[in-house]
Order: structure tokens, then C-alpha cells, then sequence
């Protein structure tokens, strides 16, 4: 089967959230491991990553150099992040690749994501990002055309667009890859945002997308069998932490977003990850699954996580 596999920010980092080079060196080499067992089973992969921690660490650094160094842009940040964990992701696979005597090769694509310049989410930037600064701190980044808001006394913070992925620019050169037999790690960090200029170019904006929800047009995209978000839950809960819980097996679409509707889902959390499973489904009548990374490749074979079907 071809897969898409979204890798939530826990395969990232620590397990306490810390992004030092050493925990994401840790945290990645555990992710390769059920990677590598698809992998040898002999389907084909596609893996694409959270990037927020990372970006986190490059906007201190524009933060503490504001005044000496321009800072960079959002999709700088999401081009250079890309690169970085995608290199991780290669290195650790090919270790756990080698170790089971595969000769499969790997790839990784700095990638972008089409949004839609006339997206609402634009003309009010809405997503916070980044820790909270301090009035004078927060005026270096403003003259630099950064907005940022005053969130009350925990300071000011920056404030970014998050429109919807329309298209993954990029996908006919993962399908080369994958047709040639590569492992592919694409769409990082949701994609690096771009706009299509009245002159019919490509430039970068200043945005942050959700990475779920690019993971399901890339995987509509390139026809993928089965779209899996992992991350670090087996499955959805119904009455999350409630004295009831509901752990879902196989579900309709329907079911799904009534559920989202009666707000069972966290908007910052898993609310992103069912709304991707179901545009997925409903888009290509074929399933997806939220599980925990470890398990995988029983959501993959069909015995774990939650499954989503059209009806």
C-alpha cells in the first residue's frame, strides 16, 4: 500500500517537549523503528512532520537578534526546519533500514504549500506563536513588520495567519521519489506557505498551516491508500478526561464530525487531526487513522487506532 504518515511534534522532540539536538536525535531514531517495519513489509511511504518547536528555537534566535540580524521570515523558518528534521528522519531510518538489511533509500523534499492569497485567516492573523515577549522586545520585531498583540501581563505575543493548504506544490517530484523506490519525508511543518502573485509567480508569506490538514491534501494528492496521523494517543476519545471516556475504533465520517460539532475535540490538538482524517475519507473514500506512533502498523494492517469509513 502507499502511505501517508503525519508525524506528530512528540516524535520530535523529549518527552518533556525540550528540542535540543540530542533529544531530537532520541526522539527521532525511536520514531524510525515501526517506520522501518512498514518499510520492510513492503509498502510504500510517505512521511510528513510537525515543525513547532523547531520554528520556536529560530524565532528566539530572530527575537535576541532583532537588532543586529534582520530577522527571517515564517517560511524561511518553515524551509529551514524542514531541511533539519528531514535530515534526522534520514539518517535514523537508514540506520533502522540498514539494521534490518533493507537497501530501500530515502529522501526529503523542501516543500511547499499552496494557501490562498484572498484566505480570510490573512486579514486577521489569529495563531499565536512563539513565547511571550516584553513591550520593548516586541517593538524591535514590530518595526520589522511582525504583528504582534498585547495578551495582558504575561506580555505580547506574535500573531500569524493559518489559512487553509489548497495544494502541495511539490507532489509530482514525491511521486517520482516513490515510483524509484525512496522513502520520502515531504510537506514538513504543513509546508512552507506561498501565495500565486497576480504576475502568475510563487513568493513565500508570512503564515503558519496546519500540518494535518496539508497531510490530507497531500495524501488525496498522491493517491494514498491509507492516510495515518500519529501521534501520542492509540486513539480519539469521546469524553476526554471526563469520568467516562469513549476510545473509537471504526467510525463513519459523520459520526466524527458530529462528535467535533458537540466540541469533543481540542482545537489546538485533536480537533485538526479528525478534521483531516475526515476530509481524507470523505474526499477519497478511502481511510485514515489516528494512533499512536508505536502502533502504526496495526493501524496500517487495520487493527488499531481510530478508522475512519465514508459511511
Amino acid at each position: 500500500m502507499r502511505l501517508v504518515i503525519a508525524l506528530g511534534g512528540n516524535a520530535m522532540t523529549g518527552a518533556d517537549g525540550s528540542a535540543r539536538p540530542e533529544d531530537q536525535r532520541q526522539a527521532v531514531e525511536a520514531a524510525a523503528e515501526p517506520i522501518a517495519q512498514l518499510v520492510t513489509a513492503g509498502h510504500e511511504l510517505l512521511l510528513t512532520h510537525g515543525n513547532g518547536p523547531q520554528v520556536g528555537n529560530l524565532l528566539v534566535k530572530n527575537e535576541l537578534a532583532a537588532a543586529v540580524v534582520p530577522p527571517v521570515p515564517l517560511d524561511w523558518c518553515g524551509a529551514q526546519t524542514q531541511a533539519t528534521i528531514g535530515v534526522l528522519l534520514l539518517n535514523a531510518l537508514d540506520r533502522a533500514l540498514a539494521a534490518r538489511q533493507s537497501t530501500v533509500r530515502t529522501a526529503t523534499l523542501v516543500s511547499r504549500t499552496l494557501v490562498d492569497a484572498a484566505d480570510p485567516g490573512f486579514t486577521t492573523p489569529s495563531k499565536p506563536i512563539g513565547r511571550y515577549l516584553s513591550a520593548a522586545e516586541a517593538e524591535v520585531l514590530i518595526a520589522h513588520g511582525q504583528y504582534f498583540e498585547d495578551r495582558g501581563e504575561r506580555g505580547w505575543r506574535r500573531m500569524v495567519a493559518s489559512p487553509e493548504p489548497v495544494a502541495c506544490l511539490d507532489s509530482p517530484a514525491a511521486v517520482a521519489l516513490l515510483a524509484a523506490g525512496f522513502v520520502v519525508v515531504s510537506s514538513g511543518g504543513g509546508g512552507v506557505p506561498v501565495i500565486r502573485t497576480a504576475a502568475g509567480t510563487i513568493a513565500g508569506v508570512e503564515a503558519v498551516i496546519d500540518k494535518d490538514l496539508t497531510a490530507a491534501v497531500l495524501a488525496e494528492q498522491l493517491e494514498a491508500d491509507v492516510l495515518i496521523i500519529a501521534t501520542d494517543v492509540p486513539h480519539v476519545v469521546l469524553g476526554w478526561g471526563g469520568d467516562h471516556p469513549r476510545p473509537l475504533g471504526e467510525v463513519t465520517v459523520a459520526e466524527l464530525r458530529q462528535a467535533a460539532r458537540r466540541g469533543e475535540f481540542a482545537g489546538g490538538s485533536m480537533g485538526p487531526k479528525v478534521e483531516a482524517v475526515c476530509r481524507f475519507t470523505e474526499r477519497t473514500g478511502r481511510p485514515a487513522m489516528i494512533t499512536a506512533l508505536a502502533d502504526i502498523a496495526q493501524a496500517a494492517a487495520g487493527t488499531a487506532g481510530t478508522r475512519t469509513r465514508a459511511a
